[in-house]
């Protein structure tokens, strides 16, 4: 019985998730048909691309006048992590193929973080299939509603939607810059970009600046303690010298 609340939380709280991922798709949708894409190619992206931040990336690299290769790489940077998000949700979602392909399409940031909030594999794969449906159904309802807004209006920039490139950005690297790795990565990758944006075409920068992520791939051998431990006193079990004696 102390399932079913857990189950009915798992579910509102994908819901809630949802709706504010589709709100954000609003803002894409607007965006997306300021930034010259049609309303076929904008919906199309957010059905079968279903990543924000590869969204956002795109449409960014194409408004700041990049080509389409240097939108497409950057998109493709932003989306390779969810295949570490796949690594580590299949022992969730298994099943038989069809299944499995369908689930790799929902294998975002936000359904990974609810699947493995949850404490066992069926809470796991409840939690996955309800937060990916709702935010896949209402991102794509939210991006529909914006390109058709961002058609109606007659500048759609005026609204500073471009506001939420570098907003959603920050709050994808928010969470690295815990780290040591995390905040050398992002320091080097701005540095990059200082020094390149003058020499390369818009968005390229931003491709090499994914060098920096190189930082994150060293492993640091842990530092000995210099604390000294607590000293054994005669007697005491693990001693084993005064045992012995």
């Amino acid at each position: 019985m102390t399932d079913v609340p857990r189950g009915k939380a798992v579910v509102t709280a994908s819901l809630a998730l949802g709706v504010a991922v589709g709100l954000i798709g609003i803002s894409f949708g607007v965006l997306a048909v300021a930034n010259d894409l049609s309303l076929a190619q904008t919906c199309v992206m957010s059905v079968f691309v279903f990543t924000g931040a590869s969204q956002f990336a795109f449409v960014g690299v194409i408004a700041t006048g990049g080509s389409a290769a240097a939108a497409v790489g950057s998109g493709l940077l932003l989306a390779a992590r969810n295949g570490v998000y796949g690594l580590a949700l299949a022992p969730v979602l298994q099943g038989p193929l069809g299944r499995r392909l369908l689930a790799a399409q929902f294998v975002i940031d936000e359904s990974t973080a609810m699947a493995t909030a949850q404490p066992d594999q069926p809470a796991q794969a409840r939690a996955f299939w309800w937060s990916g449906l709702s935010i896949f159904v209402l991102w794509n309802a939210g991006t529909v509603i914006g390109a058709l807004a961002g058609r109606a209006l007659s500048d759609p920039a005026a609204l500073g939607l471009d506001a939420a490139f570098p907003a959603g950005f920050v709050v994808l690297i928010g969470p690295h810059l815990r780290n040591r790795a995390g905040r050398q990565a992002a320091v080097l990758a701005a540095l990059v970009v200082l020094v390149t944006t003058p020499f390369l075409r818009p968005g390229v920068p931003i491709l090499v600046a994914a060098l920096a992520i190189l930082v994150g791939l060293r492993t640091p051998a842990p530092e000995p303690s210099q604390e000294p431990g607590p000293p054994v006193e005669a007697g005491e079990p693990g001693d084993r010298g005064e045992q012995q004696a």
